[in-house]
């Protein structure tokens, strides 16, 4: 468990004013440099407005002042001891159900997310399955950086003019430059792909022809420096190949 935990557990109690005096000052030391727990509080207490604490206060009924003075004179002590019961118990538990609902409301859109993370993730393994599946065409290339020995390898679908396109075995980019993927066109080298690599892993992407009239001819990778982000090649050419 985490320092962090406590706050996330106790948003509702502090929404619905339920802390102690000193856990409401810890809590709002917490907001004050939180973004985070203050936008979940906010959020909280829109999803609460609805209940009566967040309405207007009403104006008092005509026969307000007469049960003030019963109260003073103890003509309805015993009245008052039972009627509040009926009415603090519905409130408590209109309470204990907004926090059922927001709870569950709160997991249903998580999980309404997450499940639409996962398949847009399914897509794209499906898309760049079928790409792999219907290459008509597989090029490669070795790729040397440094001490570092890579590769450019693409899988190119002849039937949806689409590319499947692997860079493995380098190393991040270097802070004042980037990876660049390229078109060789017969019109001129045309911007493709920022390559980002992740770690130690493969960087894989999936590419549409350019959008630019353009003779596709090959493809290449460089190292551009930070600030070029138009025109031709400026940095080291890692990788060339030609289909």
């Amino acid at each position: 468990m985490t320092a962090h935990d406590w706050f996330d557990e106790h948003r509702m109690e502090y929404a619905m004013h339920l802390l102690d005096d000193k856990d409401t000052a810890t809590f709002e030391a917490h907001l004050a440099g939180c973004p985070a727990c203050r936008e979940e509080v906010a959020h909280i207490e829109r999803d609460l407005a609805w209940l009566p604490m967040g309405t207007q206060p009403a104006a008092p009924r005509p026969d307000f002042r007469r049960r003030i003075v019963d109260d003073v004179l103890g003509t309805s002590r015993a009245r008052r001891r039972t009627g509040w019961i009926p009415t603090a118990l519905a409130a408590g538990l209109l309470l204990a159900a907004a926090a059922g609902w927001w709870s569950g409301a709160r997991r249903a859109g998580r999980a309404a997310s997450e499940l639409a993370s996962a398949r847009a993730r399914v897509a794209a393994l499906e898309d760049t399955l079928s790409i792999i599946r219907g290459a008509g065409r597989v090029l490669q290339a070795s790729v040397q950086l440094g001490g570092a020995q890579g590769g450019l390898l693409i899988f190119a679908d002849e039937r949806t003019h689409r590319w499947n396109v692997v860079v493995h075995g380098l190393p991040p980019a270097p802070p004042t430059g980037r990876y660049q993927f390229w078109f060789i066109c017969a019109e001129g080298m045309v911007r493709g792909a920022e390559v980002r690599m992740p770690g130690t892993k493969p960087a894989n992407f999936t590419t549409d022809m350019p959008t630019v009239p353009c003779t596709v001819q090959g493809a290449a990778l460089s190292v551009e420096p930070m600030d070029a982000t138009t025109g031709p090649p400026k940095g080291d050419m890692l990788a060339h190949l030609m289909l």
